[in-house]
């Protein structure tokens, strides 16, 4: 499912999904998981993951410019077990590095809604979110789109649904 278009599309976005994050971190049935990461300049393609259960967030990257950055990853697992979400953002709020690629990758769920950012809000700053053209949304990953994407990354989203076990 593609993310709103247009000004009140992203205004929805700004409140819906850190809502739905929250609600998940609070009503965990596991733990909500938070690990803290370097980003890592030099051109080189790196990747972090976390698990939760039967569920697991992947981060792909590769970057340039400046030294390393702090950033953190946090997941978690709602207490009905249908929905897994996974933040990847930098605290401070902007990346100073320039991304050449990303790719976040959920397993065991499927993404019902994602969101990139190139500013995570902090303090009086915004989330800015990148444009629609910029990233793209697959079952299962949220991946910078070649030739669209202009290298600015501080924050990812996704929330993903589990499967059901049917009777």
């Amino acid at each position: 499912m593609a993310a709103p278009s247009g000004r009140s599309g992203r205004r929805l976005w700004a409140v819906l999904v850190p809502a739905a994050l929250l609600c998940l971190a609070a009503r965990a049935a596991e733990e909500p998981s938070t690990a803290e990461f370097d980003v890592r300049p030099g051109g080189e393609v790196h990747s972090f993951s976390r698990s939760l259960g039967d569920y697991t967030c992947t981060f792909t990257y590769s970057a340039q410019g400046g030294t390393n950055e702090q950033w953190q990853m946090n997941i978690g697992v709602s207490e009905d077990n249908l929905l897994f979400s996974c933040s990847i953002w930098r605290p401070q709020g902007k990346s100073y590095l320039f991304f050449t690629q990303f790719k976040a990758e959920v397993k065991g769920a499927k993404i019902e809604h994602a969101m990139a950012y190139s500013q995570a809000a902090v303090g009086a700053q915004r989330d800015i979110p990148l444009k629609q053209e910029e990233f793209e949304i697959a079952e299962t990953t949220v991946s910078h789109r070649e030739g669209k994407f202009r290298f600015e990354l501080s924050k990812l989203m996704i929330v993903a649904k589990t499967p059901r076990d049917e009777l």
